[in-house]
């Protein structure tokens, strides 16, 4: 009888045993436990720990505590200004009631992750290209609003939200790429115009100050000469004083201002009538001085002769003024 009582007693020693291992749990110090029993939610919370629940009707539900990082996929959109981009972010979160991570949505990170993806997708709507390249502070934190706003219902803290990359159509970069490079060289015309004012400024009160001085311009002559003659060239410098050049174009001013005298126009004369010479007879000549000649020998005519007589002949003959007995 007695060992019938022992062996009872050993048998509900190992059922309680196997009761008591089979209700037992730890739950971990970054974990929080839900426990949910014949289907209701208890009113406690489970800290880290051990602790214990009914086997075969309390269920017991493990809510990580941690912040949890999910990447958001690269989303493509349309911004304001037109520009087909594609924007990835990344998502920090966690669960600050562990209750309401179970009961009020079947899956929290699922749902984080796809209301993340939506926001994303409306905040490039609403954003120009340039807010997503310069002003992405301001963009993280709206998006960070759209997400907590329906998660707080869950239980879940939005931590931060950052947009990892912006993705632009190799035709926007080449874009861009010209107009920085035309902005960059607007900048450096503009610093280059105010150099030359300044430089000119300055040169106008050098030139102010040797002009009161003129041996302060022969000292500058001299020392741009030493200044060329440092280098190893075969440059020759020959200084010319400037007083020379000047005397010479005082010089030229009165010959050019003086005007040259203009003769008076006279009225043409008419030509007076020549008269006739009256003929002188040639004194005779006795036969017997001159003596007998020989008989000219016609020669022939020369060229020269020849072209005088044919220009002759094609001149037109003026005709001779009559006499005055013959106009009487």
């Amino acid at each position: 009888m007695v060992e019938e009582l022992v062996a009872a007693g050993v048998s509900v020693a190992a059922v309680g045993l196997v009761y008591v291992m089979a209700g037992a749990r730890v739950v971990k110090q970054y974990e929080r436990g839900v426990v949910l029993r014949l289907g209701r939610l208890s009113s406690e919370v489970r800290g880290p720990g051990f602790t214990m629940v009914v086997p075969f009707v309390d269920k017991l539900r493990k809510v990580n505590m941690q912040i949890v990082t999910m990447p958001v996929p690269a989303q493509e959109g349309i911004t304001r200004d037109n520009v087909t981009v594609r924007v990835d972010a990344v998502v920090y979160f966690k669960v600050v009631d562990a209750a309401d991570a179970v009961i009020q949505v079947e899956d929290y990170q699922f749902a984080v992750s796809q209301m993340a993806q939506t926001s994303l997708r409306s905040i490039i709507g609403k954003s120009d290209l340039d807010d997503l390249l310069s002003n992405r502070e301001k963009l993280n934190q709206g998006l960070e609003l759209m997400i907590d706003s329906p998660a707080m219902g869950w239980g879940v803290q939005i931590d931060r939200v950052e947009i990892k990359d912006v993705s632009l159509p190799e035709t926007m970069k080449r874009s861009m790429a010209r107009q920085a490079e035309a902005d960059r060289e607007r900048r450096a015309r503009v610093i280059n115009a105010d150099a030359e004012l300044q430089a000119s400024k300055k040169l106008a009160e050098a030139a102010g100050v040797m002009s009161e001085q003129p041996a302060a311009l022969q000292l500058r002559l001299l020392q741009t000469v030493v200044a060329v003659a440092a280098e190893k060239n075969s440059t020759l410098v020959l200084p010319f004083p400037v007083e020379l050049l000047r005397f010479l174009e005082r010089a030229q001013q009165p010959a050019a201002s003086t005007p040259e005298p203009v003769a008076p126009a006279r009225e043409p004369v008419a030509p007076a009538p020549v008269a006739p010479a009256p003929a002188v007879p040639a004194p005779a000549v006795p036969a017997a001085v001159l003596g007998p000649f020989p008989e000219p020998t016609a020669q022939e005519p020369t060229a020269r002769e020849l072209s005088a007589q044919e220009s002759s002949a094609q001149e037109p003959t003026a005709p001779e003024p009559a006499s005055p007995a013959a106009q009487q």
